[in-house]
C-alpha cells in the first residue's frame, strides 16, 4: 500500500491578507479624517468674525455657525494631524496622538486693562493743560459763626461809686467796668472824680485810697466810656443810678434795666413790679453768689450777672418792648 505526503505550506498566505486588509482599513481612515478636517475648514470660514470682549466661550448655533457641543461630538479629542501613521509593535496598532488644534475665532479676547504708561502720560497732559491755566483767586475764610443770641451791639454796665461833696452824699464815679454780650471785658478802669473824696464806701465800692494814685481823670474816662456806649443797647441793673454818675442819658429805646423787667422777677418768684436787688435774684436764677466779703462790689462780677440775667428772658421781653416800645420821655 503506498502512502500518500501532502505537504502544505500555510505561512504566508493569512498574514499577507491581513496586512493587506490592515492597509486598507488604515487608507480609509485617513481619508476619512481628511475630509472631516477639510469640511471644518470651509465652515470656519464661513463663521462671520465677532468683536472682541463678546464672549467667545459660548457660540449661536446659527447661520451655519458650530457650537462647541457639536464639534466635540465630531472629535471629542480633536482632529488627527495630516501624514501621521499609526507605529505598530508586535502585530498590535497604537493610538494614534491627537492634538487639538487651536482655533483662533474660539480663544478669550484679551481683557482691557489700561496701561500704567498710558495712565502716566494722560496725567502728563492733564498736569500740562493745567500748568498753563491761570491760577484761580485764594478762597476767602469766613469768620466763625458767632455764639448763638450774640449781639455786638450790646454791652453791660456797671459802676462803683465814692462821696464826695458835703459829708460824703454826692455819689461820684470812681470805677466803671463794661462787658460784651459774650461776658468779655471791654473797660475796666479806676476813675478819680474831680472832686475831694470823702467817703470811699469800701464796704460797698470796694474802692481804697490806692487805688486813687493812678486812677484816670473824670474826663479822659467819661469820653472812652460814652465812645463806647454810643449805638449800643446797654444793660444794667438800676442803670439810672450809673448813668447819672457818668453826667449822661442814654436813650430808652437802647436801656435794658433787669431791677425793670417784670418776667424777670416773675420767673424768680418776686412781685412783678417790686425792684429786686441784683445780688437776690442772681442768687434765685443763676444759683451765684456775688458781693460777698469784706472786700467790697466787683463792677466786672455785678456787669457780667447782670447780662446773663438778661439773656434768661432776652427773646421774651424783646417780643414784648417790640409790641410796646418805651416812650422817649
Amino acid at each position: 500500500m503506498s502512502t500518500l505526503i501532502l505537504n502544505l505550506d500555510f505561512g504566508d498566505c493569512p498574514p499577507q491578507k491581513k496586512a493587506t486588509e490592515g492597509n486598507h482599513k488604515h487608507q480609509r481612515f485617513i481619508q476619512r479624517q481628511r475630509r472631516i478636517q477639510r469640511n471644518l475648514k470651509q465652515k470656519q470660514m464661513q463663521v462671520p468674525a465677532r468683536p472682541s470682549g463678546s464672549g467667545h466661550s459660548k457660540l449661536q448655533n446659527k447661520g451655519g455657525a458650530l457650537s462647541t457641543n457639536s464639534k466635540q461630538k465630531l472629535h471629542p479629542q480633536g482632529p488627527e494631524p495630516i501624514g501621521e501613521t499609526p507605529s505598530q509593535k508586535n502585530g498590535i496598532e497604537k493610538p494614534l496622538s491627537r492634538k487639538v488644534s487651536t482655533v483662533s475665532w474660539l480663544t478669550p479676547a484679551p481683557s482691557r486693562k489700561t496701561s500704567s504708561v498710558s495712565v502716566a502720560s494722560k496725567v502728563d497732559l492733564l498736569s500740562e493743560f493745567q500748568s498753563g491755566l491761570r491760577p484761580l483767586p485764594p478762597a476767602r475764610t469766613l469768620p466763625p459763626a458767632p455764639e448763638k443770641g450774640y449781639n455786638k451791639k450790646m454791652v453791660a454796665l456797671d459802676c462803683e461809686m465814692v462821696g464826695t461833696g458835703p459829708k460824703g452824699h454826692t455819689s461820684s464815679l470812681a470805677r466803671c467796668s463794661i462787658v460784651s454780650y459774650s461776658g468779655d471785658v471791654l473797660y475796666d478802669e479806676y476813675i478819680r472824680p474831680p472832686c475831694k473824696i470823702v467817703d470811699y464806701r469800701t464796704k460797698w465800692s470796694g474802692i481804697k485810697k490806692e487805688h486813687m494814685v493812678n486812677a484816670t481823670p473824670f474826663k479822659a474816662a467819661r469820653k472812652e466810656i460814652l465812645k463806647i456806649l454810643l449805638g449800643k443797647i446797654v444793660v444794667g441793673h438800676a442803670i439810672h443810678n450809673d448813668f447819672k454818675a457818668l453826667h449822661y442819658f442814654h436813650p430808652k429805646n437802647l436801656t435794658r434795666d433787669t431791677s425793670r423787667i417784670p418776667i424777670l422777677n416773675s420767673r424768680a418768684g418776686f412781685p412783678e413790679n417790686e425792684s429786686i436787688s441784683l445780688k437776690r435774684l442772681t442768687k434765685q436764677l443763676l444759683h451765684q453768689d456775688i458781693q460777698v466779703g469784706k472786700s467790697g462790689h466787683s463792677s466786672v462780677e455785678d456787669a457780667k450777672a447782670t447780662m446773663d440775667l438778661y439773656k434768661l428772658v432776652e427773646v421774651e421781653w424783646e417780643q414784648q418792648l417790640a409790641r410796646s416800645p418805651p416812650s422817649q420821655e
